[in-house]
């Protein structure tokens, strides 16, 4: 098999929550198209300083900060890749085209209106996700349940799945327009743990599959314009999951959790192995609190799901603090 070329690639973000990109020149593989910008690792070199350099070559910048999006393996029909893929929050210096390549600051979910190579696909949708999220417990009291979900909308939590299996169908979508509501107004993605059609019915972002409806369809549930997401706890899931077309996937148990005793964790390691074989982000669920949002972060996740620990955190002001 042909070695993989690896590159390192940057969504760099700007004070507005822009992403820049640049268009390749029409005369380079794929000329047209836009990017994100990067370039090939050179031999003995750490992609953390391949990527500073690339950055101080092609758009005159300093990095600061960044850290670990995502890892994409990707098979051109003339070439193998991987691109190893940082999100770069601080820099320095006025980023322009050194190379003559036109650069744009792009609002994340404008991103899917640009024609990108198809190996970026999966940054396109990492860049637009966020690194935390809620999965709700389920509703006892739902003044009190739709006050806590403010509150962690208003801290910071940029995306929510409604997860309530105790409540009939009727409770259930009654529920669910009225999280959709706080949702929109704090701009989150609503998924619902629920058919796809009452997704589109509430105007909710999209659904998030459990495993044994994911293993039951045989195409994507959804049009490419709502979110479509799915628990895996395996490779036979995930790769089923990449098949029909998922935008994401949650991988659990990563740890232990009180739960689910009888479940075996994947560990980190596992989590690992299952990032490597996706073709889509991977958030980390399963005794996941915000002090694990790093190490899922340096395993190859787009960072953690969580429940408890997020809904029973007295001091949600930090979650805002999370990228």
């Amino acid at each position: 098999m042909t070695e993989r070329l690896h590159v390192v690639a940057a969504v760099v973000v700007n004070s507005a929550a822009q992403v820049l990109v640049a268009q390749r020149p029409l005369d380079r593989h794929q000329g047209g198209l836009w990017e994100f910008p990067g370039g090939k690792v050179e031999p003995g070199e750490e992609p953390r300083a391949a990527l500073a350099r690339e950055l101080r070559e092609e758009l005159g910048i300093t990095v600061q900060k960044a850290r670990p999006l995502i890892r994409v393996h990707h098979d051109y029909p003339d070439k193998s890749v991987l691109l190893d893929v940082w999100r770069v929050t601080a820099f320095a210096g006025e980023p322009h085209g050194r190379e003559g390549q036109p650069i744009a600051w792009v609002a994340p979910h404008s991103l899917p209106d640009r024609d990108f190579p198809a190996a970026n696909r999966p940054i396109v949708t990492a860049a637009r996700l966020p690194p935390i999220y809620l999965v709700t417990p389920e509703p006892q009291n739902t003044a009190a349940f739709l006050n806590r979900l403010d509150n962690l909308l208003v801290a910071g939590v940029g995306m929510v799945q409604l997860r309530a299996k105790t409540l009939a169908p009727a409770a259930y979508a009654e529920l669910a327009g009225q999280v959709a509501a706080l949702c929109a107004a704090a701009g989150a993605p609503l998924l619902l743990n629920a058919p796809p059609a009452l997704a589109t019915e509430i105007g909710a972002a999209g659904i998030h599959l459990s495993a044994a409806c994911l293993m039951a369809l045989t195409e994507r549930p959804l049009g490419r314009g709502q979110w479509v997401a799915a628990s895996c706890h395996n490779e036979k899931e995930l790769a089923h999951a990449c098949r029909i077309g998922v935008d994401f996937v949650v991988a659990a148990p990563v740890l232990a959790t009180v739960s689910h005793p009888g479940a075996r964790p994947l560990g980190w390691q596992g989590l690992r192995q299952l990032t490597e074989q996706a073709t889509v982000p991977v958030y980390a669920l399963g005794g996941m609190g915000l002090t694990h949002l790093a190490t899922a972060w340096e395993h190859g996740a787009q960072g953690i799901a969580a429940i408890s620990a997020l809904w029973d955190d007295a001091d949600i002001q930090h979650v805002v603090q999370a990228d």
